[in-house]
């Protein structure tokens, strides 16, 4: 019987002929094509989902503060329970907590739904509408703090190590297409069927990636230190990241980019308010970095980033602040989108060489605890950032708080460089190298 995660090719003469960079190598795995899938689906519906329920909220209120309230509703469960996610993750079978957390966001994306039925919401004040929501999302970011560390530990579990460069390539471009085609359908079926029928479209999405999952095999539990205790646990795993200068400043450099490059968070004021485009326009913004992402990773599939990571690292992310400072002082749509799908280039080549020293310097029994402290630093920041910008806009206005964001992100690059030559100096082809003979 064949092992059903076995390379598609899996003959001598191909191993001996394999061209030394192999841009598929990742795909040569029939469960990495599925957790694909799986991803893909899962993205798609949580990105869509955030720009129906951004705009709900706008419609609803017209205040920058509400959509940032957005973020801030999920960020406190997020960071709160992410470090004792991580744990529970490393103690449990992976497959069987990604059923769990997609289970729950279905529960989630059926209750707003229902909140944006008109025949459900006859008679309710906009503040409970609005309340509603915020509660919602509040329990979408308990379900996120399980479900980064969960996919994480998942694709290390798909591939080998050998390939673990190629895998973090081709995840992270089937996240940057999944979240170019959610924010741009989401715009479009706004004008098209309504948001009601939109959030619709949200819940087909969670049920394929629930059909997705169960064509995926249960994983052994790789942590020798089952049942130990919680405290010992979370202090281990952040323990590990603050000793390892690569991780942190990797992580660090990330965080603060994110928190002060929040502009995407201001899009429906800048769609609505400054450049005049409506929900196509606002769905064309928001897809505009993600298909730059994209573009750049399908590229790094072929010409592996590895080389000097480090300092490839710092420049991607100055660059990405140049590109946040262009977009605020724009008043013309189409440079306003160049200046975000420029942004998405260079955040895509930052992307792909942090998922990379994540999964190359991180030992298999800590996965879950340190997704999870890369979900406090990175992902968390995304909704973070949203609340900072939301806050700075009402104080300063829209213009003038992303023009700041791109501008503190320019210091932290220059300050990280200085500060941690570890990092800057860093050159991943060793490690890569270090797998090649892998079966």
């Amino acid at each position: 019987m064949e092992r059903p995660n076995k390379p598609t090719t899996p003959t001598k003469r191909y191993s001996i002929m394999k061209p030394k960079n192999d841009p598929y190598e990742a795909l040569r795995y029939r469960e990495f094509n599925v957790f694909l899938i799986l991803r893909f689906a899962m993205v798609f519906a949580w990105s869509m989902q955030f720009i129906v329920i951004e705009w709900q909220v706008y419609s609803l209120t017209k205040s920058a503060l509400s959509l940032g309230i957005i973020g801030l509703m999920e960020i406190i469960p997020a960071v709160s329970m992410a470090l004792f996610a991580g744990h529970i993750v490393d103690q449990n079978e992976k497959k069987g907590m990604l059923l769990k957390c997609i289970l729950g966001f279905s529960v989630i994306s059926i209750g707003l739904f229902l909140l944006t039925w008109p025949i459900i919401t006859t008679g309710w004040s906009t503040q409970v509408i609005l309340y509603s929501i915020y509660f919602l999302v509040f329990l979408g970011g308990l379900v996120r703090s399980f479900l980064g560390p969960t996919v994480f530990s998942l694709m290390s579990q798909i591939v080998p190590k050998k390939a673990y460069s190629n895998a973090a390539t081709w995840s992270s471009s089937v996240w940057q297409i999944a979240a170019v085609l959610g924010p741009a359908i989401a715009g479009f079926l706004i004008t098209w069927i309504g948001i009601h029928w939109s959030m619709c479209t949200v819940v087909a999405f969670a049920i394929i990636a629930l059909i997705a999952l169960s064509k995926i095999e249960s994983k052994p539990i790789l942590n020798p230190k089952i049942g130990e205790p919680v405290m010992q646990s979370l202090k281990e795993g952040v323990k590990f990241v603050f000793q390892n200068k690569t991780i942190l400043g990797a992580l660090s450099l990330d965080m603060i980019a994110v928190l002060f490059g929040g502009a995407v968070a201001l899009l429906p004021i800048f769609a609505q308010d400054i450049l005049k485009v409506g929900s196509e326009g606002f769905g064309i913004l928001r897809a505009a970095p993600a298909i730059g992402a994209f573009l750049t990773m399908f590229v790094s599939a072929y010409v592996p980033l590895n080389k000097n990571a480090g300092m490839k690292l710092l420049v991607a992310i100055f660059a990405f602040g140049v590109c946040i400072i262009v977009f605020g002082l724009s008043t013309i749509f189409w440079l306003s989108v160049f200046a975000l799908f420029m942004s998405g280039v260079v955040d895509g080549i930052s992307v792909v060489i942090r998922q990379t020293i994540l999964q190359l310097k991180t030992p298999d029994h800590m996965r879950g605890r340190v997704a999870a402290v890369n979900s406090i630093f990175v992902g968390s920041s995304n909704e973070l950032g949203a609340f900072e910008s939301g806050l700075a806009a009402k104080l300063i206005g829209p213009v003038a708080a992303v023009v700041f964001g791109g501008t503190m992100t320019l210091i932290t690059v220059f300050a990280i460089g200085v500060k941690n030559p570890v990092l800057r100096d860093l050159d991943l082809r060793a490690d890569m190298e270090a797998h090649e003979d892998e079966d």
